[in-house]
């Protein structure tokens, strides 16, 4: 279970679409979390590798080193 509090203009929104299409408002917040909950995971993984770089945690791997080991390229 989960309860959000969203800003009047777009409760109203989502209000209009869920109207509109005969969804519910709980449908399209499920949705758009589902839509964009990965490209938020990559972020937070990505901005989590960059301070360990940062902080000398961790070390970067040079592009031309993955293209080698995984076979990539044109």
């Amino acid at each position: 279970m989960l309860a959000l509090r969203l800003p009047a203009e777009i409760e109203k929104r989502l209000d209009a679409l869920a109207k509109r299409t005969g969804r519910s408002k709980s449908y399209y917040a499920r949705e758009a979390i589902l839509e964009h909950l990965a490209d938020l995971e990559d972020r937070y993984l990505a901005e989590r590798r960059w301070q360990d770089v940062r902080a000398g945690r961790s070390e970067t791997v040079p592009l031309a080193d993955l293209v080698k080991k995984y076979g990539v390229g044109d």
